[in-house]
């Protein structure tokens, strides 16, 4: 019996290999009659192509592939993590080091929001990273307005409705009152649309401060605000189990990369 499956990956997935787009956005590229294979546009991303295949994009033929690498990034508030804004507010692409490759982030944080984030240049890491079958915890540091008590935050534990949508159980954890406000550790691993603000103003508590502290083995430890800082291909070989190749000589922000912890499961 011969194997009919096509040879090659999908050309959504090997864009988002190159960096041009995440692999959804690559196949909105590919709609949008933007990719040529072998000199034939083409516009549905039901196609596989090899390395024998020349895509061009926009005209542009397609670079090979860069081995996946993985920045950590410590986001100031003020910030947008889309690429353009409708609204004309400045973009994380705007603050990021000249010397940065074309990346992508993993997962968002809203605008008042800050700390740790994600950047890749491979599509495949940021859907792998995004999904949440994943697994891994996502922790914030989040200071409230009020004075919350364990009962109080008790419905987030055991996963809260908000507006029809359905929250999984977080953890909370109560550190401290600071006066009118307490700061709170909040994990989860799942990041539906400023979940954790809408979560606590459902319970009557208003977050005047968020900030990602993890995003599973990824610790924002004490990078500085502002600073990116690449994570070696050792700790992407262990963590994401990706092929072992020799680092990148490409040009790097400055700093060394930060050690992680493996994730732990609770």
């Amino acid at each position: 019996m011969t194997d009919s499956t096509p040879k090659g990956d999908r050309i959504a997935k090997v864009l988002a290999r190159a960096g041009i787009a995440s692999r959804r956005g690559a196949e909105e590229i590919i709609a949008a009659g933007r990719v040529s294979v072998n000199g034939k546009r083409i516009d549905s991303p039901a196609l596989n192509v090899t390395d024998a295949d020349k895509i061009s994009v926009d005209g542009k033929p397609l670079q090979a592939a860069e081995p996946e690498r993985l920045w950590l990034y410590h986001k100031p508030a003020g910030l947008v993590t889309t690429t353009k804004d409708e609204q004309g507010r400045k973009t994380i692409f705007d603050a990021l080091p000249e010397d940065m490759p074309r990346v992508m982030s993993i997962g968002r944080l809203d605008l008042n929001s800050e700390g740790l984030l994600l950047l890749t240049n491979d599509g495949g890491i940021k859907r792998k990273l995004e999904l949440p079958s994943t697994g891994w915890m996502r922790r914030y540091r989040v200071r409230v307005n009020g004075r919350p008590t364990d009962p109080q935050l008790e419905p987030l534990r055991k996963g809260i409705t908000v507006e029809g949508e359905r929250f999984q159980p977080m953890q909370v954890t109560l550190d401290r009152q600071q006066g009118a406000n307490a700061w709170l550790t909040v994990g989860l691993r799942e990041g539906k649309n400023r979940e954790i603000r809408r979560a606590m103003d459902s319970i009557g508590l208003s977050v005047n401060r968020l900030i990602r502290v993890s995003y599973g083995p990824f610790q924002l430890g004490d990078l500085k605000q502002g600073t990116v800082e690449e994570v070696r291909r050792r700790v992407l070989r262990d963590q994401l189990g990706l092929d072992p190749e020799p680092e990148t000589g490409a040009a790097k922000p400055k700093g060394k990369p930060r050690r992680t912890r493996k994730p732990t499961r609770r």
